[in-house]
């Protein structure tokens, strides 16, 4: 996650109060309406039709890449038990996303051979095909009596399933499990910031914030013959993707639910109690890391939740405040701005203030290239780049630092927007998603507000170097990443 600003806290339901509000009324649904315990506000209808005659229910999975927590799993595993038939899982493993390479599709491949495996110990076959997603799982659907997909709000998965919705016969719905309140029931508009999604978010808490339980299927469908890559050789699945290999596998991190549920324990055991108050500091290690896994959906935001909400304690508030307001957030602005990767998606007190400093004296420019190769003056900027450059992925407070400081040290506001979001994107294991494209945003006044003029940020909130040094031994910071580098 991007944005680790500090802010008012959000007032989490207790659990007497959530008890009262998921009891019977919620949790009792109705298995032939498909809603079980699985909130209907979660469902969204891609295709109307009948349940076809088929082989199978399809679970066309692209955005929540586990077996564990996953509503829209769940979900196809009631309907095919309803139905009396096997479920099937597709996975579309495509080498044209967008900016994607070499290093987040290493990272997505540790994710799916642990999803595979744990699908097979539930008696679910998958098929994982090297194919366009929504040409894959439309031909998959021939065969199906159901298809469920889970749900994503970038431009590319919303077209996908809306191309797919055009190709297939049968009922074809949509289950959100990403997020721990679906988007739009999260507010009906684009929020101006945290401070007006907050209040709209905590309202709907106590329905969303339950456990997920999980489902038996009643039939096996490892018998079931389907075409699928085998994925235990991945330098073999890899070369087939031909990714760009300009960026290769990030050091110290491994894809996977496992290594992600692995992670967050730790988080809790030793480093929740401290995150309030040394989240900022990068020599600390205190954040949970989560990011990664949260972007390729490898481990589910409400597992997270409610794992850190039994903890309590100093650190857990500060922590669901980034999980949930934050987080989602970001996805409000994704869902609801057409131009979210784009300089044109800030406000407009924003795109005027920098626009009225635009011809101001920048002490240094810097070229995207030399941004790149971490070529500027800065030395802290240099290691918050190599950080980003060796691990894939940049400590919160420094990416906040890093983003400003390409606004600074850019021609024009317009070229540092596309520079950042390009780097962001490049080399971050949580980049191309909404918090990145949020994060980059907030750092020329996105979900911010105006502050005290200066030059060339105008009202747009400026970091400067000695804050870093207020905060924490910046200096120890360089010497962690150079470490890194020498490893």
């Amino acid at each position: 996650m991007f944005l680790f600003t500090a802010g008012s806290r959000i007032q989490w339901p207790c659990n007497a109060c959530q008890s009262k509000l998921s009891g019977a009324k919620h949790a009792r649904g109705s298995l032939k309406k498909g809603i079980s315990v699985i909130q209907q506000q979660r469902v969204r209808v891609l295709r109307e039709g009948p349940v076809a005659r088929g082989r199978y229910v399809l679970y066309w999975m692209q955005a929540a890449q586990r077996a564990r927590y996953n509503h829209a799993l769940e979900y196809a595993i009631d309907r095919a038990n309803e139905l009396g038939l096997p479920l099937v899982v597709f996975f579309g493993l495509t080498g044209r996303f967008p900016e994607a390479n070499l290093r987040h599709y290493s990272f997505m491949l540790d994710g799916l051979r642990g999803a595979r495996d744990e699908l097979a110990r539930r008696g679910v076959a998958t098929a994982v095909q090297h194919i366009s997603p929504e040409i894959g799982a439309a031909r998959m659907a021939r065969d199906a009596a159901l298809v469920v997909t889970d749900a994503g709000q970038l431009r590319i998965q919303r077209q996908w399933r809306a191309d797919a919705a055009r190709d297939i016969a049968c009922r074809f719905v949509e289950v959100e499990t990403n997020l721990i309140v679906p988007v739009t029931e999260a507010s009906a508009k684009e929020e101006f910031s945290a401070g007006t999604f907050r209040p709209r978010i905590t309202r709907q808490l106590a329905r969303y914030l339950v456990p997920l339980r999980h489902r038996k299927p009643r039939k096996d469908s490892l018998g079931l013959r389907l075409d699928s890559i085998r994925l235990d050789d991945p330098a073999k699945t890899l070369a087939a993707l031909k990714p760009d290999t300009d960026v290769g596998p990030a050091k110290g991190f491994v894809g996977g639910t496992a290594e992600a549920v692995g992670r967050l324990k730790t988080f809790i055991r030793d480093k929740l109690p401290e995150f309030e108050t040394r989240r900022n500091d990068p020599c600390a290690d205190a954040v949970s890391h989560m990011s990664p896994y949260l972007h390729f959906g490898q481990i589910s935001p409400l597992y997270i939740a409610l794992q850190v909400r039994r903890k309590g304690g100093p650190g857990s508030a500060a922590y669901l405040e980034e999980l949930i307001v934050r987080r989602e957030l970001a996805h409000n602005f994704v869902w609801y701005s057409p131009h979210y990767d784009d300089y044109a998606c800030l406000h407009e007190w924003s795109k005027k203030t920098l626009a009225e400093h635009r011809r101001d004296k920048r002490e240094y420019l810097y070229t995207s290239q030399q941004f790149e190769q971490a070529r500027t003056h800065d030395p802290y900027w240099n290691a918050a780049q190599k950080e980003m450059v060796l691990t894939g992925k940049m400590h919160g407070y420094m990416r906040m630092y890093w983003g400003k400081k390409i606004l600074q040290w850019s021609e024009s506001p317009q070229e540092g927007f596309a520079i950042a979001l390009y780097l962001n994107n490049k080399y971050e294991l949580d980049g191309r998603n909404p918090n990145g494209f949020a994060g980059v945003a907030w750092c020329f006044g996105k979900h911010d507000r105006a502050w005290g003029g200066r030059p060339v940020f105008g009202k747009v909130r400026y970091m400067n170097a000695a804050g870093l040094r207020r905060k924490f031994d910046a200096d120890a910071y360089v010497r962690q990443v150079q470490a890194i580098q020498n490893a």
